[in-house]
């Protein structure tokens, strides 16, 4: 009991010293008209934003030469004939616009080889200094929205205040916190030291009373998801991504605690036997899903559970691990692991499974993310599909569909732009020039 209540006091100790960094970091870089959480247009008026194209994220065709009225952070018209005397003008007419795009699956506290390194080289603040950066880089590139499965020391949920206060600069987040793990399992950064040297285990979870207790934990302290690791991973030692680890009551356990205080459970899956059983438990999102049988893929469909694939960051590890120190271990099992990942993926797309986008940035430098468009497009999916799964199913999954993912009269003001089609070049989406949040412009690089 003594120690649990130590890292307790450790936890809430380093998740303050992580917000005052990320404020303090993020104010240092951030223009200062675009600090506080009422920076928005210059002088308070509208912005009439001019469209070469528009995709807008729901059913409907693309749209050509249609203008969009911004008021404070809403969508206030869209048409051919809007317009506003007293707006400031946008001229996007030889761009496309589209939502902000939404990122299901986000390490915004890691970087490209730190994940097991972090616990012994970095501190608290090491890590709040990395996330403020990362935030801010994904949100240039387009991410307005993230969901991030996992964070040490409540970083994640720092900084998502940090956000939300406007001391600091990035998309809004939805943390997790410490994502659970079973000793010995995909989480636990153990795995690769001497059982001789003390590591924190704060997210270490066994037996359905832990699992409880941990979720309990993480609500506590913030978090909007749960995050369980349900099998073996490939950037971790010792552990096989094709075995189940935690029980079915296990995950049962998770999820029903979870439910109590009106959170969902996203579940990290490889195995084929974990994602039957977390389906079968009631999770709401398969990350990675890498060995789908016919059976799972069913499963997944009939029950509505989405999955997130992650298919641009097994190619990563594997052309670009060694440059980043990702052991050989870890570069082999992706070797093993992802031509299976890419298969599911493309099975289950077209067996008409649920596809939210998420990239798994953290494992590759942040602001990258754009880049799963393409794998996804190679892997058999359309283009407007793609853009789908990060827009309107994204928002769906996270719960917010009646705020973003889509353009529409009366939401959130969440627009991006890229130079050209995305819908003929979907590498387009890797370039975005011109990122709105909230109704408030915090990037404009498109050519005059």
């Amino acid at each position: 009991m003594r120690e649990f209540v130590g890292v307790c006091r450790s936890i809430a100790v380093g998740a303050i010293a992580a917000s005052v960094v990320v404020a303090a970091l993020a104010f240092a870089q951030a223009p200062t008209a675009a600090m506080g959480p009422d920076a928005g247009q210059a002088n308070n008026r509208p912005i009439l934003i001019k469209c070469g194209r528009l995709i807008d994220g729901t059913v409907g065709d693309p749209r050509d030469s249609v203008s969009i009225l911004v008021r404070g952070d809403r969508v206030e018209a869209i048409g051919k004939d809007v317009t506003s005397p007293d707006a400031q003008v946008v001229d996007l007419s030889s761009a496309t616009i589209l939502p902000g795009l939404i990122d299901c699956h986000t390490h915004l506290a890691f970087h490209p080889g730190s994940i097991s390194l972090a616990a012994i080289r970095e501190s608290v603040a090491d890590q709040a200094l990395s996330a403020a950066a990362a935030a801010r880089a994904t949100l240039q590139a387009g991410f307005t929205t993230v969901r991030d499965l996992g964070a040490p020391n409540y970083v994640d949920v720092a900084l998502k205040r940090a956000i939300e206060r406007g001391t600091a600069e990035g998309p809004r987040v939805l943390a997790c916190g410490w994502s659970l793990s079973i000793t010995g399992g995909h989480g636990d950064i153990g795995n690769a030291y001497s059982p001789f040297i003390e590591l924190p285990h704060s997210n270490i979870a066994d037996g359905v009373d832990e699992v409880r207790k941990l979720v309990r934990q993480d609500v506590k302290y913030g978090a909007d998801w749960i995050k369980i690791l349900a099998t073996g991973g490939v950037l971790s030692a010792g552990d096989n991504p094709g075995a189940q680890q935690y029980t079915y009551d296990e995950i049962k356990a998770a999820v029903d605690e979870a439910a109590m205080s009106g959170r969902r459970v996203a579940a990290h899956c490889h195995a084929t036997s974990g994602v039957k059983d977390c389906v079968r438990a009631g999770v709401a999102s398969i990350e990675h899903g890498s060995f789908l049988d016919d059976e799972a893929i069913r499963m997944i469909k009939d029950k509505g559970v989405y999955l997130v694939p992650t298919t641009f960051v097994g190619d990563f590890i594997i052309e670009h691990g060694s440059e980043f120190g990702i052991p050989a271990e870890n570069i082999e099992k992706a070797k093993a692991t992802i031509p299976k990942a890419h298969e599911s993926f493309s099975r289950a797309a077209r067996a008409g499974v649920k596809i939210a986008f998420g990239t798994d940035s953290g494992v590759f430098p942040h602001g990258q993310n754009g880049h799963e468009f393409a794998v996804m497009t190679r892997l058999g999916m359309e283009p407007i599909a793609a853009i789908r799964s990060a827009t309107s199913a994204a928002a769906d999954l996270l719960g917010l569909s009646k705020e973003i993912g889509t353009i529409e009269v009366g939401k959130t003001a969440d627009l991006i732009a890229v130079p050209r089609d995305p819908l003929t070049d979907v590498r387009a989406l890797e370039e975005v020039r011109f990122v709105m949040k909230s109704g408030r412009v915090v990037r404009n690089d498109m050519p005059k």
